[in-house]
């Protein structure tokens, strides 16, 4: 190699090309954990006080998939970028243990031996399989970069969260809030349980339609309308339960519709009077034989006594606001056993509320025609009996909207069963709650504060109860003589206080004696009786999941309570935010946390939701094993969370290329200062002005990036580091830097300005990039020269520069944006040269810019070669009165006008800069150089 090829300050190359991400993030997620970084950020963070973010708990049965990435790098970028920003911010994991599908999971693993087993042994083998899947998670959050208490989680399983979870039940039930009633709730017959509403999952189902009249036999018709005739008048109702008309008990019109009393071949029927003609033609009837008897509102109908369509038992008419008149026939069958608002309207009217089903959904014995039938399977038997007795008018099928279990998506039914619930009027708990969604938290963002207020505006009672085994039992003892329940709250804390003591928390409940759970001389404040059982059970997870504010928050000296943040996909608004309120107005009076920001779910890139029957799904183990986490972490900060999140092949390969973008910038800003110390650094105020501008560009980006992690406008993030690395920087800055950083002399004040720029650039990326790209940031900043370090021991340990210093003025930015725009019509006028073939790079190129006189002015007083900027061999600035008539002239920046010719550079090429002059060889030991390479040589001769 020649002297001179061996004079070019060439970039160091030590950092590496190819990232390798598959094997280098396992090997920097074993140097976080034996340094213990997480723990290093936390100590050099704090300056500016403390943030509290609380994991909502994802569900320990089965391995992680894309939505709970989405979930947990969202928290690790909010509490990496806190933590650079001097708030310091812990992070504490968490996993929700109890529940459904762990224990059907275990019944399905036990099978016929589960009869056999104890309750606690059952228990047990279900924590079992929850810490199996709690270690596999863990593994893999880890594996996506998230730093945190990894070795210190909570979960709803451990003795002191159950302790803490049975207390906050206690106060509940202190302050009022919890009562024990027969009323109809959503009952799963497969799992047989009780379920909430945010365990009710919506789905298109087939039921079968029908038309039924019940007789009404009342003389009392007769004082309503005048031509009735009881012996053959009937009132017309439609279903598509069919199944629940073996529980109706009464038959419910709106007070203020009108009613009329048709008759159609001898028969007469009482309808609403807007709904005659759909009803006709649902049963066929022609309407030219449909004769109007008269009409009547709801009100002068009520308590007139219809009869039951096949059994001998009334069924009065009855009045409900509930009643529309949207479909049917605006007389509605009132089954209290199996509705809500059926079982509200009956309660006024002391109507019984039947529901002579088991747990399994089958008819009692007492059922006549369908004992021992299951009720979803009952359909035909009810219709065909309606059929029988001549009572059915009209049948169809239809599919609707039906809801369905969450977890064996059966459909479930409404069922009235003695359950337990919080009150949502008592203490005004719904009021309280409502007011606080309003007043005290920020949602994030804006629309689930309208979404969260109508689910609690609207929402019943909140059923509390599950009749199953895996959870923390409802603390409460039942009367074997006459059934009643008692649950002191200092009986249920002091209770709660030996769970937390118990090696396996609540399953003390199950095994303890009941001389050591009875208080002494306990007699029932109903009948007086002396013989208790316990309550088998056990709370709602919801519940569970709704009271970590206490058992973390509040028992942890890290966190605190409130949280200033609660961060989940939009489906907890009905979940986990829903139950956290509740649960702390209820008790605290307050919300549990500041601010709530929610996500969407993850998609496909057609934006439809991922399946496997389609074939549509793309694994997250899949991406990691050819990607790299980091490709996960880019796509996670791509992207607008607060709307449903696409992903697909075709977005990771872009994403990819991306990311190698920004990569590649770094270890060109990496390269660059491998031959500079501290001491060597330009100040500021001296530094070349193209230099000072491209700081100006950095720091203003690096405001942004960090105003969009206050924000969690994540997605700016992004969007602001690409643009910098592929625009402002490759494109732009360090695309004219070359000459100056490869044919300056190394020690040069023209050289040292440009590396001092991009010291001060690589440490406002690295750091802005270290939330998302975490991998990429930490490789980077141990790359960092030794002599420029700046000492922290980890990227999240370097604290948040101020880059104030860095910025331009306004005049002096607007000065640059003109230059820039110059820049770009001498790009644009070389371009038809370049695609002619007469030359082949800008550097071939003689530029002349004819400028008005303000525009001149600012062009020759920018202080910075104009000629490097533009990266043409030869540039000359002329007024525009001298320009040639048939040159196009451009608008500036608002500076003035421009036009600029381009020919071919005069002079020969450089060998070692390639830029043309017409000077080349005037120094006679390098007769193949340019003046300026030639003394660089003679400098380090």
């Amino acid at each position: 190699m020649s002297d001179y090829k061996k004079s070019l300050n060439l970039p160091d190359t030590s950092f590496p090309m190819k990232a390798n991400l598959t094997q280098r993030e396992p090997e920097m997620l074993r140097w976080w954990e034996e340094n213990n970084i997480y723990g290093t950020m936390l100590e050099a963070s704090g300056s500016r006080g403390s943030f509290r973010l609380h994991d909502g708990p994802p569900y320990a049965n089965g391995h992680l998939h894309l939505g709970h990435a989405l979930n947990k790098i969202l928290k690790d970028i909010t509490i990496k970028s806190r933590n650079i920003q001097g708030q310091q911010s812990v992070y504490v994991p968490g996993w929700d243990c109890h529940g459904l599908p762990i224990e059907l999971k275990v019944e399905h693993e036990l099978g016929e031996k589960k009869k056999e087993m104890p309750s606690y042994a059952v228990r047990r083998r279900c924590r079992q399989y929850a810490d199996k899947f709690i270690d596999i998670q863990r593994k893999e959050f880890k594996r996506l970069g998230v730093l945190g208490d990894w070795d210190h989680p909570y979960k709803t399983m451990l003795p002191e969260y159950e302790s803490a979870t049975a207390t906050e039940l206690a106060n509940f039930v202190e302050k009022g809030n919890v009562v024990r009633s027969k009323k109809p709730i959503y009952w799963c017959c497969s799992c047989q349980t009780a379920l909430a509403e945010a365990e009710v999952e919506y789905a298109d189902h087939k039921s079968p339609s029908i038309y039924v009249r019940f007789p009404l036999t009342d003389d009392r018709l007769k004082t309503v309308f005048e031509n009735a005739d009881p012996s053959r008048a009937y009132v017309i109702i439609w279903t598509t339960t069919p199944w629940t008309l073996p529980s109706n008990m009464a038959v419910a019109l709106h007070p203020e519709f009108e009613y009329s009393l048709v008759e159609y071949e001898g028969s007469q029927y009482v309808l609403a009077t807007e709904l005659v003609e759909s009803v006709a033609k649902a049963c066929g009837w022609d309407m030219d034989g449909v004769k109007a008897m008269g009409t009547a509102t709801g009100q002068q109908l009520e308590l007139v006594k219809a009869r039951h369509p096949f059994y001998d038992r009334e069924s009065p008419l009855i009045l409900g606001g509930h009643v529309t008149l949207d479909a049917g026939t605006g007389c509605v069958h009132t089954a209290p056993g199996h509705g809500r608002e059926d079982y509200e309207v009956c309660l006024q009217y002391g109507i019984d509320i039947y529901s002579p089903l088991n747990d399994r959904g089958e008819y009692l014995d007492s059922v006549e025609f369908f004992a021992g039938l299951q009720v979803q399977k009952a359909n035909p038997n009810v219709i065909e009996k309606v059929k029988e007795v001549g009572n059915l008018m009209g049948q169809a099928d239809i599919t609707h909207s039906y809801p369905h279990c969450w977890r064996c998506k059966k459909p479930v039914i409404f069922r009235a069963t003695t359950q337990w619930f919080v009150s949502m009027e008592a203490n005004e708990l719904r009021q309280k709650a409502l007011k606080a969604i309003r007043n005290d938290v920020e949602w994030i963002p804006s629309w689930g504060e309208e979404r969260i207020y109508n689910m609690i505006e609207q929402r019943p009672d909140w059923c509390i109860s599950r009749q199953r085994l895996w959870g923390v039992p409802i603390l409460a003892l039942l009367c074997e003589d006459c059934g009643e329940a008692w649950n002191d709250p200092e009986w249920m804390r002091d209770i709660a206080a030996r769970f937390a003591k118990h090696p396996t928390g609540c399953d003390y409940w199950y095994e303890a004696d009941m001389k050591d759970i009875v208080p002494e001389g306990l007699k029932c404040p109903k009948c007086g009786g002396q013989h208790w059982k316990r309550e088998s059970d056990i709370l709602d997870v919801w519940f569970d999941s709704g009271t970590s504010f206490a058992a973390v928050l509040e028992k942890r000296p890290e966190l605190g309570f409130p949280a200033d943040l609660y961060l989940e996909g939009s489906d907890q608004h009905r979940g986990w935010f829903h139950s956290s309120l509740l649960a702390s107005i209820g008790t605290r009076g307050v919300p549990p946390y500041k601010a709530v920001l929610t996500h969407g779910y993850v998609v496909d890139g057609e934006g439809r939701k991922m399946s496997k029957s389609i074939g549509n799904g793309i694994e997250l183990d899949e991406i990691i094993s050819k990607h790299g986490a980091e490709i996960i972490r880019m796509w996670v900060s791509s992207v607008d969370y607060r709307e449903d999140v696409r992903i697909s092949a075709e977005i990771v390969n872009r994403l990819v290329d991306a990311y190698r973008r920004i990569r590649n910038t770094c270890r060109y800003l990496l390269g660059n200062l491998k031959d500079v110390a501290k001491a060597d650094l330009v100040d500021v105020k001296d530094m070349d002005p193209l230099d000072r501008y491209a700081l100006d560009v950095a720091a203003r980006t690096h405001q942004r990036v960090q105003d969009a992690y206050r924000d969690y406008e994540f997605h700016k993030v992004f969007h602001s580091l690409h643009n910098l690395c592929s625009t402002d920087l490759s494109a732009f800055y360090l695309d004219i830097l070359k000459d100056r950083l490869y044919s300056s002399a190394p020690a040069s004040r023209a050289r040292r300005s440009a590396q001092t720029a991009l010291y001060h650039i690589l440490l406002m990326l690295v750091q802005d990039m270290a939330p998302v790209l975490s991998f990429t940031a930490e490789e980077v900043f141990r790359h960092i020269p030794e002599a420029l370090h700046p000492g922290a021991k980890s990227v999240f340990a370097f604290q948040l520069m101020d880059a104030d210093a860095f910025l331009l003025d306004d005049a002096d930015r607007k000065r640059w944006e003109a230059v820039l725009a110059a820049r770009t019509e001498v790009t644009r006028a070389i371009e038809p040269l370049r695609k002619a073939g007469t030359v082949g790079h800008a550097l071939d190129t003689a530029a002349t810019l004819y400028a008005s006189p303000e525009l001149l002015e600012v062009l020759g007083g920018i202080g910075t070669d104009l000629r490097a900027v533009c990266i043409v061999s030869q540039l000359h600035l002329a007024p525009l009165a001298d320009a040639p008539a048939d040159l196009a002239q451009a608008d500036i920046a608002e500076c003035g006008k421009l036009a600029v010719s381009v020919a071919k550079a005069v002079g020969e090429k450089c060998e070692r800069c390639w830029i043309y002059s017409d000077e080349l060889g005037s120094d006679p030991e390098h007769p193949t150089l340019c003046p300026r390479c030639a003394a660089v040589m003679k400098e380090l001769a």
